[in-house]
């Protein structure tokens, strides 16, 4: 399936629609290596840590540690899945390695248990797992798309998270996005945007950007009730989620569900307000955001009109970047002709010339 991008900006090697130069890669960052609980006492830490991470001849150890993931103790289990995730936390030749010896399948197997810290070990590994571009298909088509999702529905915080970054990882394969969204992640990934702690919300918005590059997860997006985190994230200029919201919202403006809600939710005067009072960034991606939502509607562009866009985007149209003051001097074009057929023009020409 096709995705469908509005305008042509670049994000971790696709193309997305050129809004605002390259600031959507600077708003997103892939996921690192695993940040789950620590161990029970710094010695055995510290003791792990040197075995895992010291040792340059692994291989007999990574085999007997997946062994142990099979045991009938949840003890050895847990110890296993934390001495895997450790050698996969910083080594890519590890990673290969412990794919290759069979680990997968064994701990997608830990993803399921009802111990939630064992859940939480199996979780984490698996992202660790999955930082190796080799491993991402052997991951997915191994079932750990389904067990994830369930982490990140009922799992630990931390479960919750890594399993966002994990999710994120295989959506990188373009097959893997229509598996995960049909899987059921969108509206768990959505509710841990709005209610999860400042690392929960970066993880869930990085997996929603990509996601969302189809349309049938920007309306599973939308249908679970996005817009509302998405809104009250950018009037929040405290939460340091500004440009994330702004760039996931800007993918789902392209559809008319997205205008619609993102309208109902009260997007436009914070919008109009980041326009205003917003770093230069984040005024452009504001500016093209209100752009799509003008394009067709005279209603919006009244409404737009009325919370007193055009001072802000005639500043931003005398001082922002090329690309900005383009897409500034259309807005402005659009609000004060609203009836006329030179609106459309205008709009069809920023947006062909932002793709070019």
């Amino acid at each position: 399936m096709a995705t469908e991008n509005p305008t042509s900006y670049s994000y971790m090697g696709r193309s997305f629609g050129d809004i605002v130069g390259d600031h959507s890669s600077s708003a997103f960052s892939d996921c690192n290596s695993d940040r789950s609980g620590e161990f029970p006492t710094t010695s055995s830490q510290s003791r792990r840590l040197l075995i895992s991470c010291a040792s340059d001849n692994s291989d007999e150890l990574i085999r007997q540690f997946i062994s142990d993931l099979e045991s009938c103790s949840i003890d050895i289990q847990k110890q296993a899945a934390m001495e895997l995730r450790l050698l996969a936390k910083n080594k890519q030749e590890n990673r290969l390695k412990i794919a290759e010896n069979g680990a997968v399948k064994p701990l997608i197997s830990l993803i399921s248990s009802s111990d939630l810290q064992l859940q939480e070990y199996g979780v984490t590994a698996i992202l660790n797992l999955s930082l190796c571009d080799e491993n991402k298909d052997l991951i997915a088509s191994s079932g750990a798309i389904k067990p994830l999702i369930r982490a990140l529905r009922m799992g630990t915080p931390t479960a919750r998270e890594n399993s966002a970054c994990a999710l994120l990882r295989l959506s990188q394969i373009e097959d893997n996005k229509i598996t995960i969204g049909r899987s059921g992640a969108v509206p768990y990934l959505v509710n841990l945007l709005e209610n999860g702690g400042f690392r929960g919300k970066k993880d869930a918005s990085t997996a929603l950007f990509t996601l969302c590059s189809l349309k049938e997860n920007k309306i599973r997006a939308i249908q679970s009730g996005i817009m509302k985190p998405l809104v009250e994230l950018m009037a929040d200029f405290g939460s340091g989620m500004v440009d994330k919201a702004a760039f996931v919202l800007n993918l789902l403006v392209s559809i008319p569900e997205g205008k619609t809600a993102v309208v109902e939710e009260g997007g436009i005067p914070v919008l109009v307000e980041i326009v205003e009072v917003g770093l230069q960034r984040q005024k452009e991606i504001a500016a093209v955001i209100l752009l799509q939502i003008c394009e067709d509607s005279m209603v919006y562009r009244t409404m737009v009109s009325r919370e007193g866009a055009i001072p802000p985007l005639i500043a931003l149209s005398q001082s922002g970047t090329t690309k900005a003051k383009q897409k500034a001097e259309a807005l402005i074009d659009i609000l004060r002709q609203p009836r006329s057929g030179n609106a459309n023009n205008a709009y069809s020409r920023t947006t062909s010339d932002v793709a070019g």
